[in-house]
């Protein structure tokens, strides 16, 4: 079985990351972690930089699990790609990270976290930054 993480490069992505090495270990699952966007014109914040890449690909293969990154970025919203991952793969537990939004915020913007929980057919963690 696989646990998957989505990644964005903000804390509560770190903190999302770092649960996902935790029950990987204790679970002894495959991690993989997405970054994924839509890209397109326009700053993204939810892209990982090269930097972020380089940084959570040596995390992972450090960390001693068999685990793996990817990034799409390819014109589809980051909820389509991690629907997409959790049909094609076993996964057996999803692994978002929240932020705090305004309800005016999650209205105007919408919520990935908040599709994904009602999309996915596996379980999911969601998690917060301290």
């Amino acid at each position: 079985m696989t646990i998957l993480v989505a990644y964005a490069p903000r804390p509560e992505g770190q903190a999302a990351l770092e649960k996902g090495l935790e029950i990987a270990r204790r679970r002894n699952e495959r991690l993989m972690v997405v970054n994924a966007s839509p890209g397109g014109h326009g700053e993204d914040e939810s892209q990982a930089t090269t930097q972020d890449v380089e940084r959570v690909e040596a995390l992972l293969a450090g960390s001693g699990l068999n685990a793996e990154f990817k990034q799409f970025v390819r014109g589809k919203s980051a909820v389509a790609e991690i629907e997409a991952l959790v049909e094609s793969l076993p996964v057996s537990l999803l692994i978002i990270g929240l932020r705090k939004r305004s309800a005016v915020g999650k209205l105007i913007l919408g919520s990935v976290a908040q599709e994904l929980l009602l999309s996915v057919p596996c379980p999911v963690l969601a998690v917060k930054a301290a």
